[in-house]
């Protein structure tokens, strides 16, 4: 809901990627019930939504979180300003796959300002992850593997 409400025309650059920071986050904490087969079919209801071409989130959300998997142990173990870092990379690495793809299609953003989303949505990190956390705890989520 947060990627579809609308936001001032001046601040559009600035939307913090969303859907991939909750996926990265529930990667990191149940990798075994949130993996990229949630994430393909997240980002093809996100192509839907924002009527991007089909399967280019998709793509995107499905490498970036297999990378967040791979390494959600250590990224677990750093503190929470680090993990923004990590948070970051991968955002950067998603928004440099959609780039790529809207450059194959000949479509690709003409502002520099379209790498801004990755410093958004680092600084956000520490709320987003203190929010999810209390809300884990709150529903008394199990986080057995």
């Amino acid at each position: 809901m947060l990627t579809l409400l609308p936001m001032p025309e001046w601040t559009g650059w600035a939307r913090p990627a969303w859907v991939l920071m909750i996926l990265i986050y529930w990667t990191m904490t149940v990798p075994y019930q949130v993996n990229v087969g949630i994430a393909w079919s997240m980002g093809l209801m996100l192509d839907v939504l924002t009527g991007t071409m089909l399967g280019e989130h998709a793509l995107a959300l499905t490498i970036v979180v297999y990378l967040a998997y791979r390494s959600h142990m250590r990224i677990n173990m750093y503190p929470i300003i680090q993990q923004g870092f990590s948070i970051l990379f991968f955002v950067f690495s998603y928004q440099f796959i959609i780039y790529c793809i809207q450059g194959f299609v000949g479509e690709p953003p003409l502002s520099h300002l379209y790498w801004l989303s990755s410093l958004t949505s680092m600084l956000l990190w520490p709320w987003l992850y203190v929010l999810l956390r209390d809300y884990t705890k709150w529903v008394r989520i199990s986080l057995a593997k």
